[in-house]
């Protein structure tokens, strides 16, 4: 079919567009896509015969078809390969950070820092304060062994140490939320 300025751009589309369709669909496998690329190509055939004759038109608009259809899959093979490269990136920094999560041992951080904690806040309470406490929490001495080695009632023995656990939960009070979660896990 030859076209001259005659034509209107209805009769152009009722004459190309279902064909063009098909034939740029089989390659982008999207309908709208299709349905686009068709549309522009057809409006580019109709500014081009505005401007001079085109004969024939069939060869002229495959042309025009082709190359876009061709951009087309070109942009999607781009948007593709960056996407799967911002995918891999971000892939693989999930990956680090799961990794170093999974062999962070919260034990080991805090244990350090918790240990000179206790040890600074100990050598700040009065001497016997201090060695009833360790006494009774890290010799495992009873409140009635304790009272006997310092010559006081068990009750006063319950006083130090409580003295000393009220200046630790001080000295601790950042760490304590953390120490009650960590130990709730084991």
């Amino acid at each position: 079919m030859y076209l001259n300025q005659a034509n209107t751009f209805n009769e152009i589309y009722t004459a190309y567009y279902r064909k063009s369709y098909l034939y740029v669909k089989s390659y982008v496998h999207d309908n709208m896509a299709a349905e686009d690329i068709v549309s522009d190509a057809l409006i580019k055939l109709w500014e081009r015969m505005k401007k001079e004759a085109v004969a024939p038109v069939s060869p002229f608009l495959f042309s025009i078809l082709k190359n876009s259809t061709l951009d087309y899959l070109k942009h999607q093979t781009v948007k593709r390969d960056v996407h799967g490269t911002i995918g891999n990136a971000l892939t693989r920094e999930l990956e680090i950070r799961k990794t170093s999560l999974e062999s962070s041992d919260p034990n080991e951080i805090f244990s350090k820092e918790i240990h000179h904690i206790i040890h600074t806040t100990l050598q700040t309470l009065p001497e016997r304060t201090r060695e009833i406490f360790l006494l009774s929490r890290f010799e495992n001495k009873s409140h009635k062994e304790i009272a006997a080695l310092f010559d006081i009632s068990e009750k006063g023995v319950e006083y130090h140490i409580s003295q000393s656990i009220k200046e630790l939960r001080l000295s601790l009070s950042d760490y304590l939320p953390l120490i009650g979660f960590f130990s709730f896990l084991n």
